[in-house]
């Protein structure tokens, strides 16, 4: 018999972090977890839109990663130390700075600023790329509150938005798409 999804025990508006304690649903710390699944969700729709095998294999090896924030921002940090949670390493963030770098080299120079759009997969690198910012935002606002968030999960988030942002060129450039170019409008006044 499959194991039954629902419990219940959210039904009054409370959740449990990993570790046992109960927070409100709206809690900056679900909030932040919650928002690194909906990025989690738009990487696998991008993964879906871009067939390239070596960009897939990338963004499935993020997507493990993103998990491993989830945990880490799930996690009651008052339980962390007597768990076993997975954790980021300085050298996740340098896999993400290296694919950031090879992709620049075959990627035009950047002489405008860049809208969304052109193709499905451009566009929801944009998105993704924007549901990220916010996920570190999430993340920078719980330290504000002085709520313990590891400082690699800031770093990882803001690396991994930049990845997606070259990520939109590339895919751009791969599949011979004319980025879209933002021509501001100014007043002849």
């Amino acid at each position: 018999m499959a194991l039954k999804i629902y419990t219940k025990t959210g039904d009054l508006g409370k959740t449990s972090l990993i570790g046992g304690t109960k927070v409100p649903k709206s809690h900056i710390r679900i909030d932040s977890y919650g928002t690194v699944d909906e990025l989690n969700s738009y990487i696998g729709l991008l993964s879906d839109y871009f067939n390239e095998p070596n960009t897939r294999n990338i963004l499935k090896e993020i997507q493990d990663r993103l998990f491993t924030v989830g945990s880490s921002l799930a996690c009651d940090p008052e339980m962390e130390p007597s768990m076993k949670i997975p954790d980021l390493k300085e050298g996740d963030i340098n896999f993400l700075e290296q694919e950031i770098d090879k992709m620049n080299e075959v990627l035009p120079k950047m002489n405008n600023f860049i809208l969304p759009g052109g193709h499905h997969a451009v566009s929801t690198a944009h998105v993704a790329r924007c549901v990220c910012r916010r996920a570190e935002r999430c993340s920078v606002n719980m330290q504000e509150h002085e709520l313990f968030v590891d400082p690699l999960v800031i770093k990882y988030l803001n690396r991994l938005s930049d990845y997606l942002f070259v990520l939109s060129r590339y895919i751009s450039h791969s599949l011979k798409v004319e980025e879209v170019k933002w021509n501001p409008r100014i007043s002849s006044n």
